[in-house]
C-alpha cells in the first residue's frame, strides 16, 4: 500500500505546477528573492480541485529527501520529494490530503558519508512546544488586521526626530499566571500566551508613556535558558506562547493601543544542536544536508565556540536569501515595525572572541568580516525598500564607523544603533560612591564628544541586569533612599541626553533582584506593604515619558548638534553636570542640572541662554517622586550676569542626588 501510494504522488506530482517561477529559482540563486518564504516551507494549496500542502527545500548536498510526518506515520520511504533546481538543489513535492496543523519534517539522504536525518523545516511557519521539534504546518494569512491606522503614522512616529521611548521585556518572565491544581497543591507559574500578554502589557505600557516594546527573541528556540537567542526557528514565533496567528493578534492589538512593537532578532549565529564531538546532528540547521549548508565549514569562521552556536556562511547568496527573508516575513506578516539586531559586533570581525591562530583573514589579510559587511548591507537596503517605515537597530559595541549612516555613503545602512560607551560609562559612573565620582566626572561628559556620530538608543538592557551584575537599583551606592534617589537623578540625566532611551523590564520599578528569565518580575513590589519608593519610581519614569512627548526640545533635533549645548559640563568639584536641550522655538528650550551627589547646594548659579524668567517642571527630589521635596517652587528670574558661557544667569536651589529641569516662562528677548 505504500509503494502504490508513493507510486501514486509520484505519477501526479508531474500535473501539479510548481510555486516556484524560474525567475524565482534566479532570484533565490541570486540571494534577492526577498518573499522567498512565499515558497520555500510547507504551504496549504489546492491543486486541481485537490487540497494539499506544497513542501520546498534547499538542500543541494542531499541525494534524496522524503517528507514525514504524523500524515505518513513518519514513513520514510511513502513521500519522496522530486529536485525542482538540480544545480541550487531545491526540491518541491505537493502532497493532497495534508492539513494545517499536521506535524512534519524532511528526511535528508546526503550524497556524503551515507548521512541520513530527520530535519525540521528551516522555512516553517510553527514547530512543535519544545522539546519536541517537529514542524507544523500553517497558514500565516488566517488572521484580520485592524491596524492601517498605526501603519499609516508608523513612519512618522519613528523619524528620526520623533519621541522613542523602548520598553524591552522577555515575554516569558514579564508576568506568569498562578494555576493551582488539586486540592492542597502548591501553586505553579505558566506564561502567559501572546493573546494574554497583549491587552495586560498594552495597557501598562501606554500608562507608562513608552512609545514601543521590544521583545527578546521569539523565533523559536530550543531552550529556555538561552532567552531566544540561540534560534533554530527563523521563520516561526515560539509555541511557547501561541500560534502564528496568535501573535500577529499580539501585534495587531499593540497597534491598535499605538504602541510599536520591535523584535530582537539573531542574524550573527544560530544554535549548535546535537552533538558535533560525537558527529550526532540535531533536527536544525547544523550539517543540515551532510554538508556545512548554513554555517561556514572552516571552524575559525563557522563557529562560536564560547557561545556553542555555528556561524551564518554569509558569502552564500542563499543563506543572506534565507535571513533576509526572515527579516521580511517578520516586518511583512508579522507587521513588526522594527528589528533589533543582535550581535552585530560579532559579525564584523573575524578576530571577535577568538585568540590569535583561531581566526582567519580576508582576502586583504585584515581582520574585518567583508561578507557580513556585505550581508548588513544588503539587508538594510531591502528593509529600507521593501519595507518603508519600519527600523533597524545595531547592537554594536565597537568604532566601526557610520553603522548608522546609509550605504550609499558607505555606511551600513542601520537607521539606529546601540549606545554601548555611554551605557559603560554611565553604570560605572553611578556604581562609584559619591564622595570619589569627582575624579570619575569624564564618564558623564565624554558621550557628548561623539552624541551625533551616529543615530543611537540609549539602552539599559537585560544583558545589564544577569550574571551577577546586579539589579539597576542595587548597583546604586548609599542607602535605601540614596540608592532610589541615584536612579531617579540618573534616568533624568538619561532622558535628557540626546538620543533614543530603552528600559528593560522591571528597571521602570527598581526590582532588587537580577532578572531571570524562569521567573516573573516582583510585581508585588508595587503594592502595599512593600515600600512606596518603588511605586514613587515607576510614577517618575511616566512622567519623564510624559515630559519627553510634551517637550519637542527632546525630540525634534535629536539626531543634530543644534538640539544640545553644555551650560557647565566641568563642575566636577560638585559632581554637577548642566545642560540646555533645544527645539527650532527658543522659548521651548529645557535646562537639566543634575546633582550626583547627595550634598544640596543652595543659590547655585548657572548660565541661562535668554533674559526672562524660568519655572521648573520636573524635579526628581520631589516628595511624591520619594525625594526630600527640595524644590523650586518659584520662578527663577534671571540676571544680565554672564556666566558659563551664557549672557544671562539664575540662582536656583539643587536638591541632592537630583534631576531637575528648568522651562522659560517669559522671554524678555530672544537673543541667545
Amino acid at each position: 500500500m505504500t509503494t502504490s501510494h508513493s507510486q501514486q504522488q509520484s505519477d501526479s506530482h508531474h500535473h501539479v505546477p510548481s510555486l516556484f517561477s524560474d525567475f524565482d529559482l534566479y532570484l533565490f540563486g541570486q540571494g534577492r528573492d526577498y518573499r522567498i518564504y512565499e515558497k520555500m516551507g510547507a504551504h496549504p494549496r489546492v491543486v486541481n480541485g485537490v487540497a494539499g500542502v506544497n513542501f520546498a527545500v534547499w538542500a543541494p548536498g542531499a541525494r534524496a529527501v522524503s517528507i514525514i510526518g504524523d500524515f505518513n506515520n513518519w514513513d520514510r520511504e511513502s513521500t519522496p520529494m522530486h529536485l525542482r533546481h538540480k544545480e541550487l538543489g531545491v526540491w518541491e513535492h505537493f502532497v493532497p490530503g495534508v492539513n494545517v496543523g499536521a506535524l512534519y519534517k524532511y528526511t535528508i539522504t546526503s550524497r556524503y558519508n551515507d548521512y541520513i536525518v530527520d530535519k525540521t523545516d528551516p522555512y516553517g511557519f510553527s514547530t512543535e512546544v519544545r522539546p519536541q521539534t517537529a514542524s507544523i504546518v500553517s497558514d500565516i494569512h488566517r488572521h484580520s488586521w485592524q491596524d492601517n491606522a498605526w501603519m499609516l503614522q508608523r513612519e512618522k512616529r519613528q523619524d528620526l526626530n520623533a519621541p522613542l521611548s523602548i520598553y524591552e521585556l522577555h515575554p516569558g518572565s514579564w508576568r506568569h499566571i498562578p494555576e493551582r491544581h488539586q486540592e492542597g497543591a502548591t501553586e505553579e507559574d505558566r506564561y502567559l500566551t501572546y493573546r494574554e500578554l497583549a491587552p495586560a502589557l498594552a495597557e501598562y505600557v501606554k500608562d507608562l508613556g513608552f512609545t514601543h516594546v521590544e521583545l527578546t527573541p521569539i523565533t523559536e528556540y530550543p531552550t529556555d535558558a538561552s532567552w531566544g537567542y540561540q534560534v533554530t526557528g527563523y521563520y516561526a514565533p515560539t509555541s511557547r506562547f501561541g500560534t502564528p496567528e496568535d501573535f500577529q493578534y499580539f501585534v495587531d492589538y499593540m497597534h491598535q493601543h499605538e504602541i510599536g512593537v520591535l523584535l530582537d532578532w539573531v542574524p550573527s549565529h544560530f544554535s549548535q544542536d546535537g552533538d558535533p564531538v560525537h558527529h550526532l546532528h540535531g533536527p536544525q540547521l547544523g550539517n543540515f544536508d551532510g554538508t556545512h549548508l548554513y554555517e561556514y565549514a572552516d571552524p575559525r569562521k563557522g563557529e562560536h565556540k564560547e557561545w556553542g552556536t555555528y556561524v551564518f556562511d554569509y558569502g552564500k547568496s542563499e543563506v543572506k536569501n534565507f535571513l533576509i527573508g526572515s527579516a521580511m516575513l517578520w516586518l511583512h506578516e508579522y507587521h513588526i515595525d522594527g528589528l533589533r539586531v543582535d550581535a552585530v559586533a560579532s559579525m564584523l570581525y573575524l578576530d571577535y572572541l577568538r585568540d590569535p591562530g583561531q581566526w582567519t583573514p580576508n582576502i586583504h589579510g585584515g581582520r574585518e568580516h567583508l561578507e557580513a559587511v556585505d550581508f548588513l548591507r544588503q539587508l538594510n537596503d531591502a528593509v529600507s525598500t521593501q519595507e518603508p517605515g519600519t527600523i533597524t537597530i545595531a547592537e554594536e559595541s565597537t568604532t566601526w564607523p557610520f553603522v548608522s549612516r546609509p550605504t550609499y555613503t558607505g555606511g551600513l545602512g542601520f537607521s539606529y544603533k546601540w549606545n554601548m560607551g555611554w551605557m559603560h560609562d554611565m553604570l560605572e559612573y553611578m556604581q562609584i560612591d559619591h564622595i570619589h565620582r569627582r575624579y570619575h566626572h569624564n564618564n558623564i561628559t565624554f558621550s557628548l564628544m561623539y552624541a551625533y556620530s551616529e543615530n543611537f538608543v540609549l539602552p539599559l538592557s537585560h544583558d545589564e541586569v544577569v550574571h551577577i551584575k546586579h539589579s539597576l537599583i542595587n548597583k546604586m551606592p548609599g542607602d535605601l533612599w540614596q540608592k532610589f534617589a541615584n536612579l531617579r537623578a540618573f534616568y533624568g540625566y538619561m532622558w535628557g541626553h540626546p538620543g533614543k532611551k530603552l528600559l528593560f523590564m522591571g528597571g521602570e520599578f527598581g526590582q532588587w533582584r537580577e532578572w531571570n528569565f524562569a521567573e516573573s518580575l516582583d510585581w508585588h513590589l508595587l503594592t502595599p506593604p512593600s515600600d512606596p519608593h518603588h511605586a514613587q519610581l515607576r510614577d517618575f519614569v511616566r512622567d519623564l515619558n510624559t515630559l519627553y512627548h510634551q517637550e519637542p526640545a527632546l525630540s525634534v533635533l535629536d539626531s543634530s548638534e543644534q538640539g544640545f549645548s553644555w551650560i557647565d559640563p566641568n563642575d566636577s568639584d560638585n559632581s554637577v553636570i548642566s545642560f540646555m536641550r533645544r527645539s527650532h522655538r527658543p522659548e521651548e528650550t529645557l535646562i537639566f542640572v543634575c546633582n550626583f551627589t547627595p550634598t544640596p547646594h543652595h543659590n547655585y548659579r548657572i548660565g541661562v541662554p535668554y533674559t526672562g524668567a524660568y519655572y521648573e517642571v520636573l524635579n526628581s527630589d520631589a516628595t511624591h517622586y520619594g525625594g526630600s521635596g527640595l524644590i523650586n517652587d518659584a520662578l527663577l528670574p534671571s540676571s544680565p550676569l554672564h556666566w558659563q558661557s551664557c549672557p544671562h544667569s539664575i540662582v536656583l536651589t539643587l536638591p541632592p542626588l537630583a534631576t531637575i529641569v528648568l522651562k522659560p516662562r517669559t522671554l524678555e528677548n530672544n537673543n541667545a
